[in-house]
């Protein structure tokens, strides 16, 4: 997305949540959409397999045998 992109996409978004936005607000938050892009892509280009985000480290709590409710 480029700079042009990036200011009709922010205009048009401000537009459709009903947000009031002058021309340099529109301009900043283009430029950290276009920032959070480029680390986005660079995330994207990552070379990553399943075992360098190991889902194996989620334990969830367990589940209360008794009522919460009751002292």
């Amino acid at each position: 997305m480029n700079e042009q992109q990036s200011l009709a996409y922010v205009s048009t978004v401000a537009d459709a949540l009903g947000l009031t936005l002058d021309e340099e607000q529109v301009q900043r938050v283009a430029a950290h959409l276009q920032r959070t892009a480029a680390m986005a892509d660079l995330l994207s280009s990552a070379a990553l397999g399943p075992h360098d985000e190991p889902a194996a480290l989620y334990c969830p709590a367990p589940f209360p045998t008794h009522d919460m409710n009751q002292p």
